[in-house]
């Protein structure tokens, strides 16, 4: 009986311990669980900020594209105009108004000398003949003249355009300098979100992992505790049983005692009773 109770003493010790570390491993597991969930929230914060820099970083990218083409168009046009300049450039004759004056100058001497000069009818109709031809080259050229002046005012229109399509495209060069950037910031705060996001993900499994390991530490001190408490309750029944055993004994050892101690006084009053009967001169006889 003793070394029952001294076994159930310590399975009792042995399962108090075992209980106590059971808790302080779920105390543990409770606190890193914890751990992962803020970093997990973090995780979440994060993404979402990660998820407002990337619509940022787009809408900006997006702008920026208008403004480029708008500056490539413009661009082109430029050029365009800038192609047409030149071509219309060579068709500009700079002696072209000097030989227009100098053929109107011609003439009027000759219609001068015509008119006041004595000559001969053959010298009078070669100076008229000359003067026709200088009169009909005078009018082509005139003409040609009238073309290129316009021509010079295309130019000139050419040359302010240009230089207006220039000014609009380096604004819109500006612009798209300017959102470039922006769109570089947005997206470096991205990336610098995406790094965090990895980083968490990463202490966030180390957690859930240490957090599983420790658990699993837990059911395990968890699961030998249950299984000391089912010895201590065996080694109790047995206690419980053994008493129980001893107590029947006591119990029959009583009843027999009992017994043998009615038996005994009986026989001392029967055996009183002979006697007696004895000095009487009388037969007797012991009944137990």
């Amino acid at each position: 009986m003793k070394g029952a109770k001294a076994e159930l003493a310590s399975a009792e010790k042995r399962y108090q311990a075992l209980i106590e570390k059971r808790n302080e491993l779920n105390e543990l597991a409770r606190m890193i669980r914890e751990e992962r969930d803020l970093l997990n929230e973090k995780k979440r914060e994060l993404m979402e900020e990660m998820k407002r820099y990337k619509e940022l970083r787009d809408k900006t990218v997006s702008e920026m594209k208008k403004h480029k083409e708008m500056r490539n168009k413009l661009q082109q046009e430029a050029k365009r105009l800038i192609e047409e300049r030149r071509k219309n450039k060579k068709l500009i004759i700079k002696s072209l108004p000097l030989r227009v004056e100098e053929l109107r100058a011609d003439i009027q001497m000759l219609e001068y000398r015509q008119e006041t000069t004595p000559m001969s009818k053959e010298e009078e109709d070669r100076i008229i003949e000359e003067i026709k031809k200088k009169r009909e080259e005078y009018e082509r050229l005139k003409k040609e003249l009238e073309k290129q002046k316009e021509v010079e005012i295309k130019l000139s229109d050419a040359e302010k355009a240009i230089d207006e399509l220039f000014k609009r495209a380096e604004k819109e060069h500006q612009m798209v300098l300017q959102l470039y950037k922006k769109s570089q910031e947005y997206h470096d705060m991205y990336m610098k979100m995406v790094r965090e996001v990895a980083t968490i993900i990463g202490e966030a499994k180390k957690k859930h992992e240490e957090y599983v390991e420790v658990k699993r530490q837990a059911d395990e001190v968890h699961r030998k505790a249950m299984e000391m408490r089912a010895k201590i309750i065996t080694i109790r029944k047995e206690i419980r049983a053994k008493k129980e055993e001893a107590r029947r004994v006591i119990e029959e050892i009583n009843v027999k005692a009992k017994k043998a101690l009615f038996d005994e006084k009986r026989f001392e009053e029967l055996t009183d009773e002979a006697i007696e009967e004895l000095k009487k001169g009388k037969k007797i006889s012991i009944g137990l």
